[in-house]
């Protein structure tokens, strides 16, 4: 594919992506945010705009929705893609109850821990899927094969993260989408996160040929951090500065990620 038939793609896509989600985005902020119920009915729209938009520019440019990752990919990549995001998250809550920063009580979510976590870890990791998917059609399935036809994939997974990052900022700015740190804490530790993880993301996508263990990478972080350790997690005082998305710890734990994906992308692009 021709160089400039990929920016057209990638300007296509972007244009149509904001301009989608800033509808969803205004719905969710002027209904007082994620702590209404009635804004919560726009974020699965939102959440799904990344996706609409790659679906769309795809059509528009050939008449039907190939190429963006649809295949089955080797288990091995599945599997990876369901056990970093608790391998990495588990590390981190660990060491926050650990050392004090954080406590952890499981009946804050069942009195039997042990079938809530396997419930979260299967259904719930389907459940949480059929959000994720939306954001990985567009973000991986269509955004970082494009930007690897023009770009490395040091700055490939670079600026989809930068992107994939920016996105969800007005959510967390406007919309009750954070912790209870101040804002400009929970945008910088999220961002970080978010671009070291969009290494990891752009490694599976490119390496597997396929969206769908980004989909189940996405899902498990979400389910697990969300759903699983946030809620079972304590505030001793200053908790909030260290756990969630909007933490330091997961920040840190994108640091790691990033450099070790970023060397990992140095032979895929090598084979490619």
């Amino acid at each position: 594919m021709p160089r400039n038939d990929a920016m057209k793609r990638i300007v296509i896509y972007l244009i149509v992506v904001f301009a989608l989600s800033s509808v969803f985005y205004w719905q969710v902020i002027v209904n007082g945010g994620l702590s209404n119920p009635k804004a919560e009915l726009w974020v699965l729209p939102l959440m799904w705009s990344p996706g609409i938009a790659a679906l769309v520019t795809t059509f528009i440019l050939q008449r039907n929705f190939h190429g963006l990752g649809w295949g089955r990919p080797k288990f091995s990549y599945l599997g990876i893609g369901y056990l970093l995001p608790i391998v990495y998250a588990g590390v981190v809550y660990a060491l926050v109850w650990i050392t004090g920063l954080g406590g952890v009580d499981t009946t804050q979510v069942s009195d039997n821990f042990g079938l809530f976590l396997a419930n979260t870890l299967t259904l719930g990791i389907v459940l949480s899927a059929l959000s994720a998917v939306g954001e990985e059609i567009g973000w991986r399935g269509l955004l970082i094969p494009q930007l690897a036809r023009v770009q490395s994939f040091q700055r490939t997974a670079l600026i989809s993260g930068v992107i994939w990052g920016l996105w969800h900022v007005p959510l967390i700015i406007g919309g009750g989408y954070s912790s209870g740190a101040p804002t400009w804490y929970a945008v910088a530790c999220f961002m970080v996160l978010v671009i070291g993880m969009s290494f990891a993301f752009a490694w599976l996508r490119l390496a597997s040929g396929s969206i769908w263990p980004s989909v189940i990478m996405h899902a498990v972080h979400n389910a697990f951090i969300q759903s699983v350790l946030d809620k079972i997690t304590v505030d001793t005082g200053n908790t909030e500065y260290f756990t969630t998305e909007f933490g330091l710890g997961l920040a840190i734990v994108g640091v790691i990620i990033g450099w070790f994906f970023w060397q990992r992308g140095k032979s895929l692009a090598l084979q490619g």
